[in-house]
């Protein structure tokens, strides 16, 4: 690199300039920096407004806004009763969105998902009548109780952002984003999803049971009378929209990442194709996903460029939901959040 030169050069004088008039005057040039931390702070916002319905569980929180800002979708991991539906309630209430919630059940058909046609009595013709997926923030609740061919009515909504009914193609709002729900795999009546359908998460993000002051935080806000169906009660409200989600994507954008970072993602997932442990390793779509995400990432540590750090941060949640274990590995305890970790710790890292 040059050392940037000590004095610039003097402006040549381009001689006696025309008079611009009042209607031509120069134009400003947008304060990018001062929209960025706006924007950023209006995410923080958001966060603090969703904290106030759900005690902890502050990761899931990061990384629904992660999700939500890079277009993509979230798979949420816990058991019952840990807060996932009423952390996606306040998230749409707090950016004022419109929700819609589905309970998978092992009798759900497609056509409850994407909607059907329905005949008209009065114009003699069928209709196209939408489903719950035309919505903003859908909530597939428990989505792995439903067999895989209700599961797989989401992936064309999921990838390209629309349905097909009876040969027609519907497009859905935007922003759009599925927020699925499931119990861990090992409990009663549940359906692993499909690996195809699992790599159209963007993230999967696992919510733990409390620690023991995190839930002494949540009975004590119940005996004073807190009700998760009332959030408006609990004090949420709307403090960023669909405008702030739009502007952090195009912020997200200009985030510089140098070729020695693609170099490192590329080099993390190929790593997990030749891992003993795994049967199948993180496809391509997993690298974009891992660059979108700690793109994101870096922009909400205010910094214009991804470091090393920030997909060290981000791929867990990016890459472990991605592969396959071998049969041998699972009987050894293995994980597939141990074999990435273990992944960060070997592979080498771009000075």
């Amino acid at each position: 690199m040059t050392e940037p030169p000590q004095h610039a050069p003097e402006p040549q004088d381009p001689g006696p300039r025309p008079d611009p008039g009042p209607d031509t005057a120069p134009a400003q040039q947008p304060d990018l920096q001062g929209e960025a931390r706006r924007t950023r702070e209006s995410l923080v916002a958001l966060r603090s407004e969703i904290a106030k319905a759900v005690v902890g569980q502050e990761g899931a929180v990061t990384g629904l806004i992660i999700a939500l800002v890079a277009g993509g979708h979230a798979l949420l991991e816990g058991v019952p009763g840990v807060a996932k539906t009423l952390l996606v309630r306040s998230m749409a209430t707090a950016l004022d969105m419109r929700m819609s919630r589905v309970q998978f059940t092992p009798d759900l058909m497609p056509a409850d998902i994407t909607g059907s046609l329905v005949w008209d009595a009065r114009t003699s013709s069928f209709e196209f009548r939408p489903g719950p997926v035309f919505t903003n923030l859908l909530l597939a609740d428990e989505i792995n109780r439903t067999p895989p061919k209700t599961q797989s009515a989401l992936l064309e909504a999921m990838e390209e952002h629309q349905v097909t009914v009876d040969g027609q193609t519907h497009r859905l709002d935007d922003p759009f984003m599925v927020i699925a729900t499931q119990n861990p795999v090992e409990y009663e009546g549940t359906y692993p999803l499909p690996e195809a359908q699992l790599d159209r998460f963007l993230l999967k993000l696992d919510l733990p049971l409390p620690d023991r002051a995190v839930e002494i935080e949540v009975v004590s806000r119940h005996q004073a009378g807190f009700d998760p169906l009332a959030l408006g009660a609990a004090g949420v409200r709307a403090v960023a929209g669909p405008a702030d989600i739009t502007a952090a994507r195009a912020h997200a954008a200009r985030v510089v990442v140098e070729p020695a970072i693609i170099g490192y993602i590329v080099d993390l997932v190929q790593a997990t194709r030749v891992s003993p442990s795994l049967r199948l390793g993180v496809s391509p779509r997993g690298a974009t996903a891992l660059l979108r995400t700690s793109r994101i990432w870096a922009f909400l540590q205010g910094r214009s460029f991804v470091t090393p750090d920030d997909v060290k941060a981000m791929a867990v949640p990016t890459l472990a939901h991605r592969v396959s274990m071998r049969a041998e590995a699972d009987l050894e305890g293995i994980t597939a959040r141990s074999v990435v970790e273990g992944l960060l710790a070997s592979v080498a890292v771009p000075r």
